[in-house]
């Protein structure tokens, strides 16, 4: 379990949130798949709910009367939100919202990369981010899946300097981002059996049994899209919620767990 009081590093993933048009399926689906604690703002926050695992914020849902593509947003940590929009923008980036103020919380901007998939930057004031990591209910991971991955690789090492590792291997192109030193995202391409499917940004939440968690995800309104399966990082599923967002589910390995 991993507490996180301060700001992220520049380029790590620090929050993620959805836009739905009917809150109460995502919430019932969130609430009972993951235990999250769910709390609805105030008028200034447009009602923006916050989710919340002992105490400790995990990630966000918001509404919207405007019909969106369903899907989580990951936000990528910066120090200066206009910077980082200026030079992803230099690297073929275009921009869809802001940079702009979140009430006193801090200052964000939402981006569609040069593969087309959507990612957010987050420069925090007094919202860091997730509070909670690497424990049930939070965040584990996240990275960009795309048809192209060498353009994503090079545009999200131009935008934060990552350092890459490839961990590639035959039918399978990956690259492991980390900034100094510590794995931070991943960048990887889709097989040939993909279609048409559109990149975008997934993130993976802990769980403690992904076998366990399956029948839960059709009684609450959701389908498991493939797995659970064994990977040298756990056991994983990739569920859809309801939705049609995707996000994967993934039990550490025995030996990764800590009491």
């Amino acid at each position: 379990m991993t507490l996180t009081p301060d700001p992220w590093p520049a380029g790590v993933p620090s929050w993620a949130d959805i836009t739905v048009t009917d809150l109460g399926p995502t919430q019932r689906f969130y609430g009972g798949l993951l235990g999250w604690q769910l709390s609805v703002g105030g008028p200034e926050t447009g009602g923006y709910v916050t989710a919340t695992v002992d105490g400790k914020v995990v990630a966000g849902l918001r509404v919207s009367d405007v019909p969106q593509p369903a899907g989580w947003c990951v936000y990528l940590a910066t120090d200066d939100v206009e910077a980082s929009v200026a030079r992803a923008v230099g690297a073929g980036a275009s921009v869809v919202v802001g940079p702009m103020s979140v009430l006193r919380q801090g200052r964000m901007a939402l981006l569609t990369d040069p593969t087309g998939a959507l990612v957010g930057l987050w420069e925090s004031v007094e919202h860091t981010g997730w509070e909670l990591t690497d424990a049930p209910g939070s965040f584990v991971w996240a990275e960009q899946m795309s048809h192209d991955p060498d353009a994503a690789r090079r545009f999200y090492t131009a935008l934060f300097g990552y350092e890459q590792h490839d961990m590639s291997a035959p039918d399978f192109t990956y690259t492991s981002l980390s900034v100094g030193g510590t794995p931070a995202a991943g960048i990887g391409g889709y097989g040939p059996g993909a279609g048409d499917v559109p990149a975008a940004w997934t993130w993976y939440i802990a769980v403690e049994d992904a076998d366990a968690i399956v029948p839960r995800v059709g009684e609450l309104g959701g389908e498991v899209v493939s797995g659970p399966e064994d990977t040298p990082y756990g056991r994983m599923l990739l569920v859809r919620g309801p939705a049609g967002e995707v996000l994967a589910l993934l039990q550490a390995p025995e030996e990764d767990v800590v009491a």
